[in-house]
């Protein structure tokens, strides 16, 4: 019997897809589960105008990414940060401090899209990639300075 699966089902095929399968795995396991749904023609037709919403969707997706990208890719941001002797730092500076701060310039990025491999420990400047979408990542500059104490009056 064919059907067209819902989602994807390991190592039977994935979402979208037209499978061949025993009638009973189908009628016993697949469609109670909601697994899959018998591939009639018109089944078909659902499935492909999902398919083609889909893909619009995800070209808006990657084209916004890569607008987004292209402001970005000179951008540098500015993060002052308590630190003592050898510009070694109190604490670090995370995935969530460059999302502040790029916040502050009008950017608004999730922290989880930021790829810091691990915390920044150490004054100085850094190139750090952002995933705006699965095919567009950007670096952008971090610069690690010092905070100025306040004055005292």
């Amino acid at each position: 019997m064919e059907v067209i699966l819902r989602v994807d089902i390991e190592k039977l095929g994935q979402r979208g897809q037209i499978v061949n399968v025993a009638d009973g795995y189908a009628r016993n396991y697949l469609f109670p589960k909601r697994l899959a749904v018998p591939a009639t023609e018109a089944n078909k037709k659902i499935v492909e105008q999902e398919r083609q919403a889909y893909l619009r969707r995800e070209a808006k997706a990657k084209a916004e990414a890569e607008e987004l990208a292209q402001m970005l890719k000179d951008v540098t941001v500015v993060i002052p940060h308590k630190a003592g002797e050898k510009d070694q730092l109190f604490g670090s500076v995370t995935a969530r401090d460059i999302s502040e701060a790029l916040a502050k310039l009008n950017f608004t990025i999730d922290h989880r899209k930021i790829e810091l491999e691990h915390p920044i420990k150490q004054l100085g400047e850094y190139r750090v990639p952002i995933r705006l979408h699965r095919e567009v990542t950007v670096e952008i500059g971090v610069h690690v300075v010092p905070e100025e104490p306040p004055e005292k009056s």
